[in-house]
């Protein structure tokens, strides 16, 4: 957790927002007489409650399962958008800069909170990065997966002058909210950094926070019986991977065309020809993609298989209906129980 103060945060280079939030934090946020954000604060301020913005839904949805309505809570990833390809825009700047506390997952693809996080005065503002809760891994490169434009696993060179920070192939797996015991700590320092800024409330955190982690605890026993008891240890996705922390926690191995945070949509011939191959080497009866994705490489692998395809869930986001609904973190990784049970056997 910190609290934030001016000048703090190391400013990220080649960021091509850096401006535009210079731009919007000189601009907007010294003129927010009207507009939704300040409504929004202010009717936070006028029912006594703090105000909490997120950037996706799983640490969106602990500090709803935390704070219920005790928080005037936001969340700027709308639901059924790409995480990936998110860029915020003035209304997002202005209600994180009207925020008590403002959590974000930290990595390469929040380096544009950095830059506005740094741009912004001292206001008191308290931020949690989740990749500072648990302990951090690399995005890992395993066989077949296809190589990323001007990667090379073999060695890294460095171009650029020195000015500029050298950019590495090894960068930290941000996902780490897949792992269910990840997500209980995420959950411990998510309640304790709400009741720092929330004292009146901190019985109700405490006790919503027990309630919460003892369910992801019955989780990740629910996982652990299926590995347990499965014939085999492997899934293989036609998809991007972003769940290193999962596998990592339940001993599980695997193949996929892309990493976590690949820009890349279109896999090679020779990933598309390795993926099938180990679906028929190895007669995996389902070949695995994520929710909100595109389904075409998955169902390719399926169709030249004879296998079929299942969804297992990263909680990056949901759709509008499934937010609607009331789904849950809980809810799609129970999900992912099921369906894990399916593949592994």
């Amino acid at each position: 957790m910190t609290v934030r103060k001016k000048g703090i945060i190391r400013r990220r280079k080649g960021i091509g927002i850096l401006a535009a939030c210079g731009l919007i934090c000189g601009s907007l946020l010294t003129g927010c007489g009207t507009g939704r954000a300040e409504d929004a604060s202010e009717k936070a301020q006028d029912d006594g409650r703090i105000s909490v913005v997120t950037t996706i839904f799983p640490q969106y949805d602990f500090v709803r399962q935390i704070a219920g309505d005790s928080v005037d809570l936001k969340m700027l990833l709308k639901p059924g958008e790409e995480t990936h390809s998110y860029e915020p825009t003035p209304q997002d700047i202005i209600a994180i800069q009207n925020s008590d506390i403002f959590i974000y997952v930290g990595g390469e693809n929040d380096a544009w909170v950095e830059d506005i996080l740094d741009s912004m005065p001292d206001a008191g503002m308290r931020t949690l990065k989740l990749i500072d809760c648990v302990d951090t891994v690399e995005e890992e490169h395993v066989e077949g997966m296809q190589e990323q434009p001007g990667h090379s696993h073999e060695e890294e060179e460095y171009h650029g002058d020195e000015t500029e920070e050298a950019h590495s192939v090894h960068e930290i797996d941000e996902h780490v909210w897949t792992s269910p015991v990840n997500a209980s700590a995420i959950v411990d320092e998510i309640k304790e950094l709400l009741a720092q800024t929330d004292p009146e409330n901190r019985q109700r955190y405490e006790e919503n926070a027990e309630a919460y982690e003892a369910e992801l605890a019955a989780l990740d026993a629910a996982f652990r019986e299926v590995v347990d008891n499965a014939g085999r240890r492997l899934v293989i996705f036609g998809d991007r991977f972003p769940f290193r922390y999962f596998a990592d926690e339940y001993g599980l191995d695997y193949y996929a065309a892309f990493p976590g945070c690949a820009s890349d949509t279109e896999p090679s011939a020779a990933v598309m020809a390795f993926l099938i191959n180990k679906v028929a080497e190895e007669k995996v009866p389902a070949v695995l993609k994520m929710e909100l994705s595109n389904e075409n490489i998955a169902n390719a692998i399926a169709e030249a298989t004879g296998t079929e395809v299942r969804t297992f869930y990263s909680c990056h986001n949901l759709t509008a209906e499934e937010f609607e609904s009331g789904e849950t973190y809980l809810s799609m990784m129970q999900k992912n129980v099921e369906t894990l049970k399916e593949v592994l056997n």
